[in-house]
């Protein structure tokens, strides 16, 4: 018999002290088992049993977060043949070595067969009836469970425990109880072995509240007047707690009145909720005229009784409502505060009740009247006050007559419309343009709403300086303010306001000459280099973020300074000419001191002045092997630096630009590979355009429990597990393993049929220049792709070329489900210009469409070894130009994330 083993994990985290600059955050770990857990509802990161099997295989997945980074990776410790002499607890420890004053952190692995679920007893009275004031403790004790079950006390609906109340362990203390402080509550137990254990109990406090009374001329006749020779029914309804307890009595002129033939007194069950009493006077006479008291109360004492007064009398009559004179249609402001008034008359005069209704007088489906969301509102006086008041408030609205406090009679209602007055509201509220001088371009602000949309008046300005003014027509629906020649100027903030009774709306438009961001390139082959023992050299290289978006970039500001270090080194490298989109330029910084960390800033420079900086950090590496760059020296233009001294200059006279035509071709290059198995993702990017994103996963960190018949078990190689030890125990082994990664998307809800997830690989660049092989501007696309689950929407692989204008065609496209395997495909490709491969996964008809991708490479040349079933290519060839592959990757570095 296969003898069951159950594995409990539990995550333990310490929050420790940090000390030192910068911004640290402490090593945390949790374990991830990939067994199947029970069906039970956890919280992130809390507790939870999974169930194996003796003679099964239990991987343990221990994740490292933390800054800086603990030692060592994502690790699995595999468990094969598990028997039971494998019980014990594992601990998996991540580590900083102390730096900052951080200590390590473990999370522990329990493994043992000695499980049962949570049982819990309550030791108290069920339910318990308290008075107000009086301080009770309801006591809950786990009377079993392994591991030992948390204990917590919860009210229905998720609703918050009085702020009086103490919770210690199973112990619920409150203080001073309230009327508001009765109802259920429920004592939780958990251990995750089964389901949770409940036991609940009910707090009765004692008390009446709501207190109301109405009257009932004649119930057998329609009849809204009190008659001498007809019956009246006057009816008291009160709220008790305990309802059993309570207790009514009558009195007529302040004396007590019993039940008779003509004073039929009667109540409602003790088991209704609120309970009520009736008095009915048969045959109503003159000498019946008077002021009758009814009188609720506990039948154990204790609590306050309630007494309401009604008067029966000649002017006894039943209420009529008005809207005062020029209030029923209110206009106002937004932001005001109203005063919404019906006059009430009658004696008694009842609760005027407030609604919302449609224009043709309807209920709204779900109205919110005020800031509680109730759907009614009762008034003592007639008025309703709204404060703040917003636009979405605008409508009408009913004041009407409830039994209450008055006749029972058809009520008497009144409407009052309320228009509410709010200024344009207007797109783009705030925008960024980036101009070069002497260009033209228009600016647009558009009216989305407005109340009123009558004699809408623009007013466009550029600073203080007025620039134009005009009206609105009724057709229109934007204002236009074009620049016809861009000069120094016209540099600045231009504002257009849209005004109309309630105020304006503006639109900002910051026109400026500064230029985007340079975007570092981290994939240069060979960066580092060493050329004396005691210094080094590294090659930095960028490219420039839309480099003809404003004026040509004359210099770029090159800062620099060692990590930790306060003292900043700044030169200006010029730059000749104008720099293409994608184009690679490269600047040598030599004689860096080893193995010192240089923080490196880069500020484009043009007419108008600097633009967006942006910064990296150059880390000495002794990995790097010893090479010669090959490239042309350029005198620097200016030295920045305060007393700088001899050998500092030396430090920075040794830099040297390199534009991209001048740098020697990086071998590695030529062939493009990526497994997805760094966090950067080899630099592809999400699309901005599209509607979701691909996600990085691998085996051991996928969920599947919502999707189990779509998507991949593991990348296409099965794992790419790199064992670090491994015991030669052919039967039982335990070893470490580093899990292989892979995209996919993820096609559950809210994801709907055809949506697209668009992944982007970085920018190559062609260069005819350089090129080694003239004749053979081709390449070769390969990648495995995985598409199983019967809801399979379709994988489309496009070219996107950047020329003067992007254009993006299909070179491979499948649809339908492939069956649970990876599988390969290949692509020749004909690029004319700087281009991207572009990876569009479309979402099928339901969730069981996960689509995935892995191990994306392009070499140069036709593609060879086509796998069995390869799609045709649907790439057109290319024109006989002469095209060589090198890679340019565009980082962004500052405000470039989704």
């Amino acid at each position: 018999m296969g003898l069951g083993v159950r594995l409990l994990w539990l995550l333990i985290g310490v929050l420790r002290a940090v000390r030192g600059q910068g911004v640290y955050a402490p090593p945390t770990v949790h374990i991830l088992p990939s067994a199947q857990g029970c069906a039970v509802e956890e919280e992130r990161d809390a507790e939870r049993v999974y169930t194996v099997r003796e003679g099964d295989t239990l991987e343990l997945q221990c994740l490292f977060t933390g800054h800086p980074r603990p030692q060592g990776e994502t690790k699995i410790l595999k468990l094969k043949n598990l028997r039971p002499q494998d019980y014990a607890t594992y601990t998996c420890i991540s580590s900083v070595r102390s730096v900052c004053g951080i200590e390590d952190k473990s999370t522990h692995f329990s493994l043992s067969n000695q499980t049962a679920p949570p049982s819990i007893k309550l030791l108290l009275e069920d339910p318990l009836v308290v008075n107000p004031g009086e301080t009770i403790t309801l006591v809950c004790v786990a009377s079993g469970g392994d591991p030992l079950p948390s204990l917590k006390w919860v009210r229905p609906g998720e609703e918050e425990l009085p702020k009086r109340s103490i919770v210690k362990r199973g112990t619920l203390t409150l203080t001073a109880v309230t009327l508001d402080d009765g109802g259920t509550y429920t004592c939780v137990a958990s251990n995750n072995v089964g389901n949770p254990a409940k036991r609940s109990t009910s707090i009765l406090v004692r008390g009446l509240r709501k207190g109301r009374f109405w009257i009932t001329p004649d119930p057998y006749h329609n009849d809204d007047n009190i008659q001498i020779g007809r019956e009246v029914k006057i009816s008291c309804q009160v709220e008790a707690t305990p309802p059993e307890e309570l207790q009514f009595s009558w009195l007529k002129n302040g004396r007590p009145l019993r039940s008779s033939e003509r004073m039929v007194i009667t109540h409602t069950d003790t088991d209704v909720s609120p309970g009520t009493t009736n008095l009915d006077i048969i045959d109503l006479k003159f000498t019946d005229f008077g002021t009758y008291t009814c009188v609720a109360s506990l039948r154990n004492g204790g609590i306050p009784e309630i007494s309401i007064d009604v008067n029966i009398s000649s002017t006894t009559v039943p209420p009529e409502l008005t809207v005062p004179r020029g209030r029923s249609h209110l206009v106002v402001q937004e932001g005001d505060t109203v005063d919404l008034q019906c006059l009430v008359s009658g004696k008694p005069k009842p609760i005027i009740l407030w609604s919302r209704v449609e224009e043709g007088g309807a209920a709204v489906a779900a109205p919110a009247l005020m800031q509680d969301g109730s759907d009614q509102v009762e008034s003592y006086d007639g008025v309703l006050r709204i404060t703040n008041v917003t636009r979405d408030m605008s409508g009408t609205y009913r004041c009407q007559t409830s039994q209450y406090n008055g006749f029972n009679v058809k009520p008497r209602e009144a409407l009052i419309q309320l228009v509410v007055q709010f200024p344009p509201v207007v797109e783009p509220v705030n925008i960024e343009i980036r101009q070069a001088l002497g260009r033209a371009f228009v600016l647009s602000c558009h009216l989305l709403r407005a109340h009123p949309a009558r004699l809408l008046r623009y007013e466009w300005k550029l600073g203080s300086r007025l620039l134009t003014v005009g009206q609105f027509t009724d057709q229109q629906g934007d204002t236009e303010y074009q620049v016809r020649a861009l000069n120094r100027e016209g540099y600045g903030e231009y504002t257009c306001d849209i005004t109309n009774e309630a105020g304006a709306g503006r639109c900002s438009f910051l026109v400026t000459g500064k230029a985007y961001a340079p975007e570092f390139y981290y994939d240069t082959y060979s960066s580092l280099w060493q050329n004396r023992p005691t210094v080094y050299s590294f090659k930095l290289q960028w490219t420039q973020m839309e480099p003809s978006a404003v004026d040509r970039i004359l210099a770029y500001r090159l800062s620099f300074k060692q990590v930790g270090q306060s003292r900043w080194w700044e030169q200006e490298i010029p730059i000749d000419g104008n720099i293409g989109v994608g184009e690679l330029l490269t600047y040598n910084l030599t004689e860096l001191v080893k193995p010192e960390s240089y923080l490196v800033r880069l500020t484009p420079i043009t007419r108008f002045g600097e633009g967006d900086v942006t910064e990296r950090i150059i880390t000495y590496s002794r990995g790097e092997r010893k090479r010669v760059l090959r490239c042309h020296r350029k005198p620097v233009r200016k030295l920045k630096t305060a007393k700088v001294k001899d050998e500092q200059k030396d430090e920075v006279r040794g830099a040297s630009l390199c534009r991209q035509d001048a740098t020697p071709v990086n071998p590695h290059l030529r062939e493009f590979q990526c497994g997805f198995e760094d966090e950067a993702l080899c630099l592809f990017s999400q699309d901005k355009s599209d509607v979701f994103d691909w996600t990085r996963h691998s085996a051991t960190t996928r969920d599947t429990k919502y999707t189990p018949n779509t998507g991949p078990s593991s990348d296409h190689t099965g794992s790419k597990q790199g064992t670090d030890t491994q015991n030669q125990d052919t039967t039982h082994n335990t070893s470490w393993v580093s899990p292989g990664f892979y995209m996919y998307i993820e096609t559950s809800r809210p994801r709907l049929e055809g949506d697209k997830a668009r992944l982007l690989s970085p920018t190559f660049n062609t260069n005819s220049k350089v090129s080694s092989n003239p004749h053979s501007p081709t390449y070769c696309l390969a990648f495995y792709y995985h598409m199983y689950g019967k809801h399979i929407g379709a994988l489309n692989v496009l070219l996107r070329q950047k020329g003067q204008t992007v254009t993006e065609v299909s070179v491979w496209s499948l649809t339908g489900n492939q069956g649970s395997r990876w599988m390969q495909a290949k692509v020749t490709i004909h690029p004319t210009t700087a281009f991207q491969i572009v990876m569009e996964g479309v979402r099928g008809p339901g969730i069981e469409g996960d689509i995935a991708i892995d191990d994306v490479s392009i070499e140069e040349g036709e593609c060879k070894d086509l796998p069995p079933n390869n799609l045709r290519s649907l790439a057109p060839p290319s024109l006989p130009h002469i095209w060589q592959l090198c890679v340019s990757v565009s980082v962004a570095l500052i405000g470039r994330q989704r």
